[in-house]
């Protein structure tokens, strides 16, 4: 990890193999916050949904090796009309309760249960910092830090600007002060979803020709790996309490007892087949690339 300004200047080669070694785990696993937070940055659309910012990613922040986390997280309804809004343990490389309970679903084979699943399915999430260049919405976010939480689309205009598919084409680092490059950040509404097909990157260009600015900067940056602490997920116990009751499954009476005995006295999860689970599916599809969804979520179950 860089340990001075200096430092990260000069290792900029290795910061992008860093990444790209980093880009590889998450292809090959197998070889391996909250809107209302006012450090996070967001994107305003307009009535048609549209919307339009420039931003700049930044390097990993102070005492951290990567400029990104990865988290997986659940939003479900249940059919007594309870939400999930959970972070996943597979984030952190370890079991979870819905991941098990949703394969056991699919593995049955029946078409309702696997219905189950793609509404229950995990959603992906990254989270970076960003320098806000442009923000029309927004102009008094100029010039500032923020975390950014963004799905799998814009991870993927990332990645392909790190490992270019064409021979003539050089590795760019997105993250790096100086030979990075400012992405336009364009959203369309399409069929009622959020779209980024639109958004490019610009002319790799340093962010700012003052060093000094840029260390000040970089001071400012906020840390990542809280994101991902496991002392921060809740514990596979508490995880699958919350599922009994929310699904309303088997024993989920005693297991809303929230006690220890409760929890030994549930039966293993079952497989079941029960077509009413489609009217209590949530509002609309979950894309695994929403960035918005999670908020959503919280706002349909403070209502509720």
């Amino acid at each position: 990890m860089a340990t001075s300004f200096a430092d990260l200047k000069q290792s900029r080669q290795s910061n992008l193999d860093k990444l790209t070694q980093e880009l590889n785990k998450l292809a090959n696993p197998q070889q391996q916050g909250g809107s209302s937070d006012d450090r996070f940055w967001k994107p305003e659309v307009d009535k048609s949904g549209n919307g339009y910012a420039v931003i700049r990613f930044l390097p990993a922040p102070q005492g951290e090796d990567v400029p990104f986390v990865r988290v997986w997280d659940h939003g479900f309804k249940g059919p007594q009309g309870q939400w999930y809004i959970e972070r996943s343990l597979t984030t952190i490389g370890q079991k979870d309760p819905v991941s098990e309970y949703n394969t056991m679903l699919w593995n049955s084979g029946v078409e309702a249960n696997k219905q189950q699943v793609r509404e229950q399915k995990r959603r992906l999430s990254f989270y970076s910092n960003i320098y806000v260049v442009k923000d029309p919405a927004h102009p008094e976010n100029e010039g500032k830090v923020f975390l950014y939480r963004y799905g799998k689309k814009i991870f993927d205009k990332l990645n392909d600007l790190m490992n270019p598919q064409f021979e003539d084409e050089k590795p760019i680092n997105p993250f790096d002060f100086w030979e990075g490059a400012n992405f336009k950040l364009k959203i369309r509404n399409v069929e009622g979803y959020r779209n980024y097909d639109k958004s490019e990157f610009e002319t790799p260009a340093p962010l700012l020709d003052d060093d000094s600015a840029l260390e000040s900067m970089w001071a400012k940056q906020y840390g990542l790996n809280e994101f991902v602490d496991p002392a921060n997920f809740k514990s596979y116990d508490e995880l699958k309490l919350k599922l009994y009751s929310v699904l309303a499954l088997d024993g989920a009476a005693s297991v809303v007892n929230n006690t220890a005995q409760a929890y030994e006295d549930a039966p293993s999860m079952p497989t079941r087949e029960q077509p009413q689970m489609q009217e209590t599916a949530a509002p609309f599809a979950v894309e695994d690339d929403d960035d918005e969804s999670l908020s959503f979520f919280k706002k349909l179950a403070e209502e509720d």
